[in-house]
């Protein structure tokens, strides 16, 4: 069985929130402070027998803050639960709880008690006089599926109350981001070496052999003439302190001769081309990462063997986390394909680049103290090869507007070089510290990536940058090409959270000013191109004429402007770019048309 949806009203940074979750694997992914922690911890209130009691109850700052508990309310959280007809176990623990023929729901809830809810309703305790010693929580199961979720009230009865022995049968495994993997090994009752030898059903003639042997190694080491003299003194010292009532004998061996004691010192051996019967504390955090999960999997492909699980879900806080990308991708490739259900929360663009958009729950500040959730590849915006396409479009560099607060979608690198340098020099913002990313697109195809940024998709500001002919950045023209491609119409990408700002030339001519004039001529000198340095200093020289019209000021600049784009073309339009950018502090001025983007990414 899985988990298809989750529904979260009122807990933490959720006020509403409704998403559907992929079969196999879901990736909650988010700027900072959205809540993905609190999504899995949520998960965990509705059906993790593991967490503790204590955590059901909620504190404060567990509570929205749009929620004044002292009127009666409530914290909701529910799960839609699929796939589990037909399967013996699977069916007998969520079987009572279905809503009709094939899914069921789990709901918890956090509100008044029953006896206050009593007083309520006789006028003996009334609104705003509540306290949170007033609420408790309550996990239900079915209900009318004819309800909304998030439109339930607190008083709204809902399904039945179920026994909470019953999710013992379903396991969930919390992995968080800090993990002490070597600890988590070492410790028997949570480690998944020991749940995995557990699992393993050794028989009891085995066992007696391991104990032998066990038995057989100790007398041996006992036996070491060394050995022998340093427990007798330890004995006869002990004797010494403690005194006749308390005196036992002491021997030394490598642990009492039980099966547990055999399970508790099993150690992981390693070997590579370096050293041989290694222990993993020698080992990189990562590849300890890598070996904890290993060992997880095959502890909970041992649980579907036997068919006696009634389900299995692992949820797992950053598990790109001391991992480089080949081994990010590994791991990640690993959780897609295996026969039970994972949600991963995660800041990687390499994971975010090779996993699908139906993959994705995208959570976003909303601009008031709540996070809303949505699935990208679920938007009513794209079809299905329109998302295909911008699958494949969201490398590692691009898939980084999945987490932007704000997104500046540019052509290419000479304006992902080059933007980002003039604002914070001329506008003195930096868009870091705003929160907006500059994403190059390596192309003109804004419209694959503009249709993402929708109430259901992305429901972030994208402000799109081109050049009125709409070619990209780092194009040269073939000689003899006198054609001129008829620009599309990028107005008809506009909507709610899309703006677009174009020039009416390439992005170098346009970045051409008399302020900017100072900048390029340092960039042609640093990179061998001293002639055409010389020409910009002269013009910039004579655009210093007040006296001047229009007209001579523009017979003056658009010569300089066809100098700085022919340098670009024949030095590469990134190079030239990135070191102008470094000259960026000679720079007084920017074009209209990057200002007026900057600005309306700023407006709330």
């Amino acid at each position: 069985m899985r988990i298809s949806r989750v529904v979260i009203k009122n807990f933490r940074s959720f006020q509403a929130l409704d998403v559907s979750l992929h079969p196999t694997i879901t990736c909650v992914i988010g700027e900072n402070n959205t809540g993905k922690s609190n999504f899995l911890h949520a998960i965990r209130l509705c059906i993790d027998a593991n967490l503790s009691s204590t955590y059901r109850t909620l504190a404060p700052n567990d509570v929205h803050t749009a929620v004044n508990l002292s009127h009666p309310d409530h914290v909701l959280v529910a799960l839609e639960i699929v796939d589990f007809a037909g399967k013996v176990n699977e069916d007998a623990l969520v079987g009572a709880w279905q809503t009709k023929p094939g899914i069921a729901r789990l709901i918890y809830r956090y509100r008044p008690r029953l006896s206050v809810r009593e007083r309520l309703e006789t006028g003996d305790v009334k609104s705003g006089e509540l306290a949170l010693d007033d609420y408790h929580w309550e996990i239900m199961g079915g209900g009318d599926p004819n309800k909304d979720l998030l439109q339930l009230n607190w008083d709204d009865d809902i399904g039945t109350s179920i026994r909470f022995a019953d999710l013992q049968s379903f396991l969930v495994v919390h992995l968080q981001a800090l993990r002490d993997v070597e600890g988590d090994l070492r410790q028997g009752r949570i480690s998944p070496l020991a749940r995995l030898i557990d699992a393993s059903d050794i028989d009891a003639a085995e066992k007696q052999q391991l104990i032998e042997a066990l038995k057989a190694a100790n007398n041996s080491i006992a036996a070491s003439a060394t050995i022998k003299a340093i427990a007798d003194a330890i004995d006869k010292s002990f004797s010494r302190v403690a005194g006749p009532a308390f005196d036992m004998d002491v021997s030394l061996g490598l642990a009492e001769p039980s099966f547990q004691a055999i399970v508790r010192a099993l150690r992981i051996l390693l070997t590579n081309i370096a050293m041989e019967n290694f222990d993993p504390s020698s080992n990189g955090l990562g590849l300890n990462n890598i070996l904890y999960i290993s060992i997880l999997i095959e502890w909970f492909q041992k649980r579907i063997g036997k068919q006696k699980t009634a389900g299995q879900i692992v949820l797992f806080e950053e598990p790109e986390a001391h991992l480089h990308p080949q081994l990010q991708l590994a791991l990640f490739s690993a959780l897609a394909t295996l026969p039970f259900q994972t949600i991963v929360t995660t800041h990687s663009t390499h994971i975010t680049a090779q996993a699908g958009l139906n993959t994705f729950v995208a959570l976003t500040h909303t601009g008031v103290p709540a996070t809303t959730g949505t699935v990208p590849g679920a938007t009513k915006t794209m079809n299905t090869t329109e998302i295909q396409d911008l699958e494949r479009y969201l490398d590692a560099t691009k898939s980084n507007l999945l987490f932007a607060r704000k997104v500046l979608l540019v052509e290419g690198p000479a304006e992902l070089f080059l933007i980002p340098a003039l604002v914070k020099q001329v506008m003195k913002l930096d868009l870091d510290r705003q929160g907006i990313s500059v994403i190059p697109i390596y192309g003109v195809h804004f419209d694959a990536y503009s249709k993402l940024f929708t109430d259901d998709g992305l429901p972030k500001k994208c402000a799109v940058v081109a050049d009125g002919d709409l070619k990209p950045s780092d194009a040269t023209d073939e000689e003899g090409d006198d054609e001129v491609a008829q620009a599309p119409d990028l107005s008809i990408l506009e909507g709610k959270y899309v703006k677009v700002f174009r020039n009416a030339t390439t992005f170098e001519r346009a970045v051409t000013l008399p302020g900017t004039l100072p900048m390029f001529v340092a960039a042609a000198g640093e990179i061998g191109a001293k002639t055409v340095a010389k020409r910009l200093a002269a013009g910039a020289k004579k655009l210093e004429d007040a006296a001047l019209t229009p007209e001579e000021r523009r017979a003056i600049l658009d010569p300089l402007r066809a100098s700085v784009l022919s340098t670009a073309k024949r030095f590469g339009k990134a190079r030239f770019a990135q070191i102008a950018a470094r000259h960026a502090d000679k720079a007084t001025a920017i074009p209209k048309y990057l200002r007026e983007a900057v600005e309306w990414l700023e407006k709330p």
